[in-house]
């Protein structure tokens, strides 16, 4: 069971915060996707998504040679909550992020291989 301070601490990095509520946003990131959203390396990324998967934040499945990434849907319903409450009033902190993922080229489509 996830508690509150292992929510904290998960989401207490920026790249970490940034990646979750994209996530949560989108319902499911690959690392390639974060990497241009975040504008940071694939080695830094997986780092932190590694991190967020051993909180039991996310989870992961492959396809391929590629991983995505989603919300754990076995999270408390507070965890959900605190996610969307921090998106809705957080949409400037994110726009540049978005952005980016949207002019992607390239962007992965779900069940076909990434970049």
């Amino acid at each position: 069971m996830i508690t509150p301070p292992d929510v904290f601490k998960s989401l207490s990095d920026e790249t970490r915060a940034r990646a979750s509520l994209l996530i949560a946003s989108l319902g499911e990131l690959c690392v390639c996707e974060l990497m241009c959203a975040l504008n940071d390396s694939q080695p830094k990324i997986s780092r932190h998504l590694a991190q967020l998967r051993s909180s039991g934040m996310l989870l992961d499945r492959r396809q391929g040679q590629w991983v995505y990434y989603r919300l754990n849907p076995d999270l408390p319903s507070w965890v959900h909550e605190i996610l969307q409450a921090t998106l809705q009033a957080n949409t400037q902190w994110l726009a540049e992020n978005t952005l980016r993922l949207q002019n992607m080229d390239g962007r992965p489509v779900r069940d076909a291989a990434c970049c």
